[in-house]
């Protein structure tokens, strides 16, 4: 397609990346973010080198990792005395081997790129802009905006994440608790924790995983705590949290899962329900609507590829559009290319919540290893891909 209009449900990363990938492609684009500015969420994102290559068409990978920190490796360590089980490399050989590397970002570090990234290119960007409805039908695909708003355009892009509005019309339910909950915190990078910072990773135990990386030039810790609680199922950014929740949750764990629990600070520390969606067959309406990123395949986090996958998807999208003489035609190709490897991705991240959190942490790595690196996900190629 030489022109269209595209009008974007939601202003995250899944978002943003897919109006700057049509915006170099020449395509009309207005963003709607529900939130009145662009927040300073407090959260680290893994950047894998499927994702980091992504940022390299875009040509935004190098502010990227200007802001990011690359690991050597990652560890993987028992709950109980925090021996190593396995230590993956996470250095210049996923440079080699992919040609990106593999890195650790600020959420908020990431966005302010890439909102600069689309404002350079004529994007239009709308805060305080929730959607609350989206149709489509001869003359084009509308969405409507909480203050009554109508806005058409011609194709609409639901990136409004686990709770998209967009995603209604195709599946008129809620996202579903997958038993797991999740607290975040960061913290300073004191010298009680920079044997942690030096040496990010995860423990894992018996239906818990404490899981950490520094950010920000190594200033910072990124801390994720993850159990299971059933019957809790909220979820969001800033639900207020304990730090005696934590110490209940994984008491007898060793010295150093401790040492991180204790320096959370509870004004800081928040938790979440981690909440996922099913596959769908289809993520399109009418050729005019589609899904991208949480609000087509939330999924859990226990292989780092969320937000990677949504990257991916961005990128996809607008190379289909591209490519194809129509909009049917575009999302066509645009789901050939992403469903099966985000259903799949979504399956596997299910099953490795099961394998990192198994009730014997010794038997962690003996079998074949089913991680992102062994599945093959780091090879994925989005400027590449088959559309």
């Amino acid at each position: 397609m030489k022109t269209a209009k595209v009008l974007i449900a939601g202003g995250g990363i899944g978002g943003l990346t897919a109006a700057l990938a049509l915006l170099q492609r020449g395509f009309e684009v207005e963003v709607f973010e529900s939130a009145r500015a662009w927040a300073d969420i407090g959260a680290g994102v893994t950047l894998a080198p499927n994702a980091m290559r992504v940022m390299q068409h875009l040509g935004i990978a190098d502010e990227i990792e200007a802001k990011a920190i690359e690991p050597v490796r990652q560890q993987v360590r028992h709950w109980q005395d925090g021996r190593v089980l396995m230590a993956l490399d996470r250095g210049t050989r996923m440079r080699d081997l992919y040609g990106a590397p593999y890195v650790y970002a600020h959420r908020a570090d990431l966005h302010v790129i890439l909102v600069a990234a689309v404002e350079a290119l004529g994007g239009q960007l709308h805060l305080s802009s929730t959607v609350v409805s989206v149709e489509a039908d001869a003359e084009g695909a509308h969405l409507t905006l909480g203050d009554g708003t109508i806005v058409t355009g011609d194709l609409v892009v639901g990136a409004d994440g686990l709770k998209s509005v967009v995603r209604l019309l195709q599946e008129p339910a809620p996202a579903h608790f997958t038993g797991h909950i999740a607290f975040r915190a960061l913290v300073p990078v004191t010298p009680e924790l920079r044997d942690l910072a030096d040496n990010p990773g995860n423990f894992i135990g018996p239906g818990r995983l404490a899981v950490f990386y520094p950010l920000r030039e190594g200033a910072v810790l990124n801390l994720v705590f993850f159990g299971r609680q059933p019957g809790w199922t909220d979820d969001g950014w800033t639900i207020p949290a304990r730090r005696a929740e934590l110490e209940t949750l994984f008491a007898g764990w060793c010295e150093p899962v401790q040492r991180m629990i204790a320096a959370a600070d509870e004004a800081q520390l928040f938790k979440w329900a981690i909440n996922a969606r099913t596959p769908l067959a289809t993520w399109s309406i009418d050729g005019r609507i589609t899904l991208l990123g949480d609000a087509a395949h939330a999924m859990t986090p226990f292989l780092g590829q969320g937000a990677s996958s949504a990257i991916e998807d961005g990128l996809v999208l607008a190379r289909s559009l591209a490519a194809a003489g129509t909009l049917p035609e575009a999302l066509t190709r645009y789901e050939a290319a992403r469903i099966a490897r985000t259903s799949m991705i979504q399956k596997e991240s299910n099953d490795n919540a099961d394998r990192m959190q198994g009730d014997d942490a010794d038997l962690f790595g003996m079998s074949k290893l089913r991680n992102e690196e062994t599945l093959g996900l780091f090879a994925y190629d989005a400027g590449t891909v088959a559309i």
